[in-house]
Formats: structure tokens, sequence, C-alpha cells
């Protein structure tokens, strides 16, 4: 019986630093059923700590540039266009404002078949000239993959149709957590994200301070680097919470740090759909979490996590310590939080979905198509 060819894909990341866009697409390039699809990846710079790991399971090929407005960048998005061209690529995924911003127009160029390009955050530190130039590149895909309902709201104010918009949650890997059995004290506090401002650790860290004078078992685990570190240090000498917070700096083990941990903390200001509260709910780790963003679509609050208002430390703090008063209440949010991820949010379920959005659009007649503008 003659076999069915696979489809070349070609998925486009500017490295392999870790983080979360990095963390999901990975997932994504080793999953992808390699019986259909035939995967290439692309990227900006060979180079990150996870770069081992997708070599292993596809090529990669680089095509630096020093900036959008160097005069080599036209010449390597050329070069970009004759590699999709040299193999046959049908479709390419891009990941983040960078690789839509180059990939899309030339695989347009290049007459690749199905175009998708990526919302994975809000934009907290883009500028609008970047984002005027992400839009324009949205107009060579066909559809742009949000991965919450406000990455989605947020293309939608940019002017993009609803249309054109597929939603596809992000996934995390039920099985590397272990399952809580029983409630228990509350008394280590953990939060896993970049050390950057949107994350708000100083709201953490306030809410801390408060925390620590009553209940001075607390001991708060920051996991993450990033260019805040020195500050936030600063702060905890300050605050005098030297005997209650340590820094971990970045961690390849977070099931691990998942299970030594009671609960989890995310204050930041701005989300689209956070790795770090999907993996601690996965964990079974009550979540307590700023009301913002793709967070509010995550979290059913009162009955999967809690949400608190952001920016505010002695909200942030209250919600804590009704945790640490009642074990009980964080064992029935833990556990409801791991039910709920383990029904919407696993991996074989977000690439599910990303090939059958290759699939139904290389299917689609020319000129029915969701045709990129």
């Amino acid at each position: 019986m003659k076999s069915t060819p696979q489809i070349p894909v070609a998925v486009f990341i500017t490295s392999f630093h870790p983080g979360g866009t990095e963390r999901q697409m990975t997932e994504l390039i080793q999953r992808l059923d390699r019986s259909r699809f035939d995967v290439h990846v692309a990227c900006f710079h060979k180079e990150g700590a996870w770069l081992d790991r997708v070599e292993a399971c596809a090529p990669v090929s680089a095509f630096p540039i020093r900036g959008f407005a160097r005069p080599g960048t036209l010449a390597r998005a050329a070069s970009f266009a004759r590699w999709c061209r040299a193999r046959r690529i049908a479709v390419v995924q891009t990941c983040d404002l960078y690789a839509n911003t180059f990939a899309l127009p030339a695989a347009r160029l290049a007459g690749v078949s199905a175009r998708f390009g990526s919302r994975r955050e809000i934009n907290p530190d883009k500028t609008p000239g970047q984002i005027a130039l992400q839009r324009q590149a949205y107009r060579c895909a066909h559809a742009v993959v949000a991965n919450s309902n406000a990455a989605a709201r947020q293309l939608g104010s940019e002017g993009l149709a609803a249309g054109r918009v597929r939603i596809i949650p992000n996934g995390v890997s039920l099985e590397r957590f272990a399952t809580r059995r029983e409630p228990r004290p509350v008394s280590t506090i953990l939060t896993v994200a970049n050390l950057r401002k949107e994350k708000a650790h100083e709201v953490l860290l306030a809410a801390a301070a408060r925390l620590t004078l009553r209940h001075p078992q607390l001991q708060f685990l920051i996991a993450g680097d990033g260019p805040r570190m020195g500050e936030l240090r600063a702060m905890v000498d300050t605050l005098r919470l030297a005997g209650h917070v340590r820094f971990l700096g970045h961690r390849e083990d977070i099931p691990a740090l998942l299970a030594r941990a009671d609960a989890f903390v995310l204050p930041s200001r701005s989300e689209a759909f956070p790795n770090g509260a999907i993996e601690a709910m996965a964990a079974g780790l009550p979540v307590i979490a700023s009301a913002v963003g793709g967070l509010l679509d995550l979290i059913d609050d009162g009955q999967t996590g809690l949400l608190v208002r952001p920016d505010d430390p002695v909200a942030l703090g209250n919600a804590l310590e009704g945790l640490v008063m009642s074990p009980a209440r964080a064992g029935l949010l833990g556990a409801a939080g791991r039910a709920e991820v383990a029904e919407r949010y696993t991996f074989d379920r977000m690439v599910r979905s990303f090939e059958n959005l290759y699939l139904s659009q290389l299917e689609m007649p020319r000129g029915v198509s969701s045709r990129a503008a």
C-alpha cells in the first residue's frame, strides 16, 4: 500500500534560550506526528540551552540578522525564501514578534501554501513601531495563532479580523508532575517567571514583608533569571527578608521545585497564557495570580485558584494568608486546578490542534481558503 508523503513544515523561532514561547514551540517541534509531517526548524540565532533537544529531532538552519533596519536583512529574508522553496516547505509557523515580522513575508514570497503567525504575549515591552511592523507582517499569514482569549483580543484591537485568529492554548505534560494525595501546611511559596518588570516580583516581596511578621515560618522561592536580579536582591535586603526569600536563578527542574512547594504565586501585570501557572496547577498546587490577561481564562476564581488585583500587595498577602490558615482549602484548590489542566491543557491536545490547523488550510481549495490579505 502506497504511503502518504510527509508534509514539509518549518517552525521559525528566534533562538533556543529558555522561555515560555521556546518551551511551547520546542514541545510542538518534538511532538508533531512524523508519519505526517517532515519537520524543519529555522531561527535567527542557533544558540541556547534548548538547542540540543531541538537538533535531536529536527534539522536547524540559522538566518542571523542584526536588526530589521540593517541593509543585510532583506538579503537574509530572500535566503529564507529560497530555503523554503528548496525544501518544498508547505507550512510555515512563526513563533514571536521577530519571527513573525521576518519570516511571514518571506514565506509568502516563497509561495508557501500555509502560513501561520503567532501571538503569545500582550507586548508590554514592544515599541509602537515594532507592533505596527508585525501588524503588516500578519497580512502575509493565512491565520494567526493566539494562545489565549486575551492575546486574541489584543490582535483584534490591532485591527486583525476575528476570522483570521485561531486560539490554541498552551500545553503541559501532565505526567511530569506528581499528584498530591493529601493537604499539607502552606509554608513554602514558589514563583517561576523571568525577572522582568511586567512580572511584578516587587509586589510579591511587599506582600511577603507583611506576611512574615505574622507567619515567620514562610519561605519564598523565586525561580527565574533576568535584568532585575540586582534590583530585587536589594529590595529583599531593604525589606529585611533575607531569611525568607531565595533566588534560584534559571532552573530546568521545575517539576521538582513544584513538588517542594505548597503554593504558587504569579503577581504579573501582563500575561497572555503563562506556562508557570499551568505547570503549578498540573502539580496540584493552589495558584494565586493577578486577574489579568490569559489568567482570567485559565483560573476560575475561588474554584481552580485565586485571582487578585494586580499591583496590590495587600490583596495578594490576604489571599496567601487565607491558604496559610486553611490547608484544606489550599488542597481543594490544588486538586481542582490539576483536574482543569488534565481536561483542557495537555500537550497532546495542543499539538493535535496545530496539526489540524495545518491540514485544514492545506486541504482548502485555492481561492476558498482563509487568504492572507
